[in-house]
């Protein structure tokens, strides 16, 4: 039987996966990069994506449905903002695991072509 413990860590594996899925997609990254500078109404983030309105309005949808982002009405415009500012924070830091294992890789595929380069120069003629 599970206890209330383990229950609720589930939950929050559960919860901790659906934002996960929020960040899912490019364009959506962009949008809440653009947000940590200031609010934002479909609009603005149109030409800032260079995407279609509709393709706008879906993606803040998905990040509204995962709590990433609000929406309040001024007028006839509805502008968005993030929910949370942590969120740039903790995509700052994927951001540096990403370039240090970009960087890791380079330095593997350099150092495999310096072997594969120094045995050529050893090796027998061709």
């Amino acid at each position: 039987m599970e206890s209330a413990r383990q229950r609720l860590e589930r939950e929050v594996h559960i919860l901790h996966a659906h934002i996960c899925e929020g960040l899912g997609d490019p364009k959506r990254v962009l949008i809440l990069y653009f947000l940590a500078d200031g609010p934002r109404n479909v609009s603005e983030l149109t030409g800032m994506l260079g995407v279609s309105q509709p393709t706008v309005s879906h993606h803040l949808k998905i990040l509204r449905d995962r709590g990433l982002v609000r929406a309040e009405r001024e007028g006839t415009s509805i502008y968005y903002s993030l929910s949370d500012h942590r969120i740039i924070e903790a995509l700052d830091l994927l951001r540096e695991m990403l370039a240090d294992l970009l960087s890791r890789q380079a330095t593997m595929l350099g150092a495999g072509r310096s072997s594969e380069e120094s045995a050529g120069a050893t090796g027998p003629p061709r």
